[in-house]
């Protein structure tokens, strides 16, 4: 038996509880691991909560980020008491996830804990660090370097934002940070933001060319906030998107992309491939400070998630939630 939350609406009506469920209702895996961190992480927010359709197959336990140790393999390059990093993949969508004591898993799904990190750091990075990478990546792809111009990022004090800033500033970017919080700025301005900006300054229609200053974005945020930093995006840059904390619209025109030689590069952290993943994490294993996680870093108990889960759909959370399985 092990304690994890499971997500069901058998009885018609949603629940989600933290329950005891027995080892042999575990789902096929050639990987059988203990989980000792997780996270809650945006989606897993919208699953506990189900306020949004995140969830594919009933029920469910959700979490999509885990990290551990391996107890049983039939895989060929995992063997008891290896460590392992889980993101995505649809783990806590169609598969059982990582809010849990156990997990029944894929190997081919599953990155080494870099050397330098334990899984409470690990879970401190997750998707969202992941994801901030990939972003950060992204734009180095097209020869972006600090010397081209400021670096826009938003939704700053979310998972993403916090992680993207602090590689940014770490790369030598002039980070300029876009938050809805502005009692984080000292937050922000610590992970390395060199400039604050309020989220009204983007999170309204506006015109589809505006004035030129952003060499480089990182946007978790969608909707008009995408479209803005779009339209304020210098020759020849670079917009990194990876988010919808203000909507899945895009209200803005083609005119960036045609008369700036703007590119607009869409970030999808769950179906990366292997390699790109191992790529990420050790670049995450290099430059990451390990001062700077804690600073984004707030632990709670298994028990603790679906509050954890309210308090992140309420706004009420920055940085990353780790959680203590």
């Amino acid at each position: 038996m092990f304690q994890a939350w499971l997500l069901d609406k058998a009885s018609g009506t949603f629940q989600a509880e933290l329950r005891e469920i027995d080892e042999s209702r575990l789902p096929p895996g050639d990987v059988l691991v203990q989980v000792l961190h997780s996270t809650i992480n945006y989606k897993d927010a919208l699953a506990l909560t189900h306020r949004a359709p995140v969830v594919r197959n009933w029920p469910m336990v959700p979490g999509i980020d885990g990290a551990g140790i391996v107890l049983e393999s039939r895989h060929a390059a995992w063997k008891p008491g290896d460590r392992w990093i889980l993101n995505g993949w649809g783990v806590g969508e169609t598969h059982w996830g990582c809010l849990a004591e156990r997990a029944s898993l894929r190997g081919d799904w599953l990155v080494p804990v870099p050397a330098r990190f334990d899984t409470r750091q690990a879970m401190i990075i997750g998707t969202a660090g992941y994801t901030a990478m990939l972003c950060v990546q992204a734009i180095a792809a097209h020869d972006l370097r600090p010397e081209h111009g400021e670096v826009l990022v938003t939704g700053a004090t979310g998972g993403v934002g916090s992680i993207a800033v602090a590689l940014l500033a770490r790369r030598g970017w002039k980070v300029v940070a876009v938050s809805g919080k502005p009692e984080r700025e000292d937050y922000l301005r610590a992970l390395g933001a060199a400039e604050v900006l309020p989220r009204q300054s983007l999170s309204e229609p506006g015109k589809p060319l505006q004035k030129e200053r952003w060499a480089a974005v990182v946007d978790t945020a969608g909707s008009h906030i995408l479209a803005n930093a779009c339209a304020q995006t210098r020759w020849g840059g670079v917009v990194a998107a990876c988010g919808l904390a203000q909507g899945m619209d895009f209200p803005a025109s083609v005119a960036p992309f045609i008369l700036r030689n703007v590119t607009l590069a869409g970030i999808d952290s769950v179906m990366q491939p292997l390699g790109a993943r191992r790529a990420a994490w050790a670049a995450l294993a290099d430059e990451l400070d390990a001062s700077q996680l804690e600073a984004v870093a707030h632990d709670i108990r298994l028990d603790q998630a679906l509050e954890a889960a309210q308090a992140l759909m309420a706004g009420r959370v920055s940085g990353r939630t780790v959680v203590n399985i």
